[in-house]
């Protein structure tokens, strides 16, 4: 071999291997892990055991969280950047919205989201909400009457005008199939995240439950949720537990006709899967369907007969036995009705109409199984007051 041809070949393997570095080393960039050298900031993490909606994945700096959408067809997966307040942005996640955490403000547009704060004891980070007329939750209604949270509408009546004055860190909106992201293209390009979230159709308590994680990854209190939500699920599989021991499973039937339809859990939802931990056997548990079923009152009503229970009936504001007659009198043909089991989840529920079930209840699963539990098996928890049910008169 000439010294020629030897040299053509070294240099050619040099920048071959010079180029697989820097290939190499732009895969890194782009995935964004070379723009911050310090110390790994993020020493508590989350793992997500039951939701299926979401994902996290911890970096130095920065999380990187995935949102998956079932509403829509385009884009069926939102990401966000979750960057710690004082790094530099990571290279590569163009199309992700970038939310600075621990965040500061925060406009949530569900009861279910107050849950998340509470749940952490983050009351103080909301500026504002879609209504702030059905909020059952003490520390917000003081909020709202101090002047510290701001009305800002919801879906057509969003006042987007407001919010981008307000300039929260993020807008916590409710995933429906007529509630697309593409609505809140203004707020984004006005630099206000919007995290669309589609928590209701999670197919378990604990999986619903689960949500709180996201908000604790947003507020940095990893180590807190990680503690605390730890507890509630091993409560909740202990309860479960419990009432697989009971070997009478009573029937039940949930809900209330309105307007023609009568809308049942399906089998597939976390209601079902609550009646099922609690020891129910419940006639639609092998349906397959996003929320509910909307039947016709003919449909409900053979099995509504013969159900030794009757829940959740308070949805329409019924509080007592006599409004439920009031509505359509056949309710009195029905065994529940006759025996006395008819129970609503209003315990909680306040002077304007807002009810808790719909704010603490979604994060604390192992009481509500707990009150289902106690409802159908009453000799399986003798000391257990109920907390969110309670018995119509």
């Amino acid at each position: 071999m000439n010294i020629s041809n030897y040299l053509s070949k070294y240099c050619i393997a040099y920048l071959v291997g010079f180029l697989a570095a820097c290939s190499s080393s732009s895969t890194l960039y782009e995935k964004g892990e070379s723009g911050y050298e310090g110390p790994a900031l993020f020493k508590e993490k989350v793992v997500i055991r039951h939701a299926k909606g979401f994902t996290i994945d911890y970096h130095k700096n920065f999380k990187l969280v995935k949102i998956m959408s079932p509403f829509e067809n385009s884009t069926d997966t939102m990401r966000f950047v979750l960057l710690q307040r004082g790094t530099p942005k990571p290279a590569g996640y163009a199309h992700a919205q970038i939310i600075q955490i621990p965040i500061q403000s925060l406009v949530p547009m569900s009861s279910m989201h107050i849950g998340l704060v509470g749940f952490l004891g983050a009351e103080h980070i909301v500026t504002g909400m879609g209504n702030l007329t059905y909020v059952s939750s003490e520390k917000i209604r003081e909020r709202i009457k101090s002047g510290d949270i701001k009305e800002v509408g919801k879906d057509q009546g969003l006042n987007e005008e407001l919010l981008i004055a307000m300039h929260p860190d993020l807008v916590m909106a409710i995933g429906s199939p007529v509630s697309k992201i593409n609505r809140y293209q203004s707020l984004k390009q006005a630099g206000i995240p919007v995290m669309v979230n589609s928590e209701w159709i999670e197919t378990t308590p604990l999986a619903r439950a689960e949500w709180v994680k996201l908000m604790a990854a947003l507020l940095n209190k990893e180590a807190e949720v990680n503690a605390k939500f730890g507890e509630s699920e091993r409560e909740y599989a202990r309860l479960a537990e419990l009432a697989k021991s009971s070997k009478i499973k009573p029937s039940l039937v949930s809900g209330l006709n309105s307007k023609d339809a009568w809308f049942v859990p399906s089998g597939s939802g976390y209601v079902c899967r609550f009646f099922q931990d609690a020891g129910a056997h419940y006639h639609w548990a092998d349906t397959q369907s996003t929320g509910s079923l909307a039947l016709n009152f003919e449909t409900v009503y053979p099995v509504a007969l013969s159900a030794d229970f009757w829940l959740n009936v308070g949805i329409l504001g019924v509080k007592t036995k006599q409004e439920l007659l009031d509505k359509d009198q056949r309710y009195a043909d029905f065994r529940a009705f006759k025996n006395g089991n008819v129970f609503t989840h209003n315990k909680r529920q306040a002077v304007n109409g807002a009810n808790d079930y719909w704010e603490s209840g979604a994060v604390n699963p192992h009481l509500v199984l707990a009150d289902l539990i106690k409802i159908l098996h009453p000799e399986l928890l003798p000391g257990h007051e109920l907390f969110y049910y309670q018995k119509l008169k």
